[in-house]
């Protein structure tokens, strides 16, 4: 079969892009409109292991508060992983800073147009590069997301698994990306594999590239791509301790830098181990057990979060952590939000 034609699916995408709060879409385009590299690098760092939905809020946000890599750059570090709370891989929002700072002191604000300038900045990768590069200043990189590897494992029937098959996938994208409009081209590609080429029932029927499609001409595209088996996570078991003094403030930790959830609020607790941990209070009090456990799945293992709960007196002095008024579950990582709804569903008269 012929190699799929750019053209033809560059006539689909300007008909049929979806509209993002970070894209400058095609009729933008034609009008002069050109993408701003920030938007794109901000949106990309986000939307790894994320979905579009979940980052819409987020992204708006971000921008509402940080316009440019400039304010961003001068943003405090708190702050910033404040408004990441809640989207999880908490590496990037620290890596985001050291980028943004990155860029002000060694580029003038201006982010690197090549794919090789831009690896040198912490924090981005292959993909997050070759992201930039194509759709904020269009060069013709291949940006190959997840959605696009399906879309390569389909369209040339790729029958090694992933993730073996990623380096065979990335050379089909690279052969397929015209050195005209690469920039919407790589976002046509993942908008077909995120719209119609999709995981379970691809929509075969309204593919603009179905007759260029391997799988889809042996029947084989429900069966592609291959994966090799993941092998079953290991459970870790902690214990929590939401304590609440009379005032209203909570008892919360800034977690180190390094690490899961580096640098973000939570709750203080033992370390995370393989076996059931031993109690360790961040203060003396009448702890409760509300009966309910937490689980959260990390990238590496699953975590068991009992849970112990206290109200304290204003004057209290714990071991370590401090208090915080007006804590929002906002400020919060997942797991620990988490809790805190476990906690507040479970007695809300105790900590109501």
């Amino acid at each position: 079969m012929r190699d799929p034609s750019a053209t033809t699916l560059l006539e689909w995408y300007d008909a049929h892009a979806r509209e993002l709060p970070w894209r400058v879409g095609p009729s933008e385009r034609k009008a002069g409109e050109v993408p701003d590299p920030y938007h794109v690098w901000l949106s990309e760092v986000m939307l790894q292991q994320t979905t579009v939905a979940a980052v819409r809020s987020y992204f708006l946000r971000f921008l509402d508060r940080w316009p440019d890599v400039g304010r961003l750059a001068e943003a405090e570090d708190a702050h910033v992983m404040a408004e990441w709370a809640g989207l999880g891989y908490y590496a990037r929002a620290r890596n985001l800073l050291k980028c943004a700072r990155a860029i002000v002191q060694e580029h003038e604000g201006r982010f690197p147009e090549m794919r090789e300038d831009l690896l040198r900045l912490p924090g981005i990768g292959p993909y997050t590069a070759a992201a930039i590069s194509a759709i904020a200043f269009d060069r013709p990189e291949a940006v190959v997301d997840g959605n696009v590897e399906r879309v390569m494992s389909r369209l040339f029937r790729v029958e090694t698994p992933l993730p073996k098959a990623k380096p065979e996938l990335v050379a089909l994208a690279t052969r397929l990306t015209p050195a005209a409009r690469p920039g919407d081209y790589a976002q046509a590609v993942m908008d077909l594999g995120a719209t119609i080429c999709t995981p379970k029932s691809p929509a075969c029927g309204i593919c603009p590239w179905v007759r260029a499609c391997s799988a889809y001409a042996a029947g084989r595209q429900q069966e592609l791509p291959k994966r090799t088996a993941r092998p079953a996570r290991p459970v870790r078991y902690g214990i929590a301790y939401l304590a609440r003094r009379a005032d209203g403030a909570w008892l919360v930790q800034t977690r180190p830098e390094s690490g899961l959830l580096g640098g973000m609020l939570g709750w203080p607790g033992t370390e995370w181990t393989t076996d059931p941990p031993e109690e360790a209070p961040p203060i003396q009090g009448e702890w409760w057990n509300p009966g309910v456990e937490v689980r959260h799945g990390f990238t590496h293992f699953q975590l068991r979060l009992s849970l112990r709960v206290a109200e304290l007196q204003n004057d209290a002095q714990p071991d370590h952590g401090h208090f915080v008024a007006g804590l929002r579950r906002e400020d919060l990582p997942s797991v620990m939000r988490k809790a805190m709804d476990v906690v507040a569903s479970s007695m809300p008269g105790k900590v109501a």
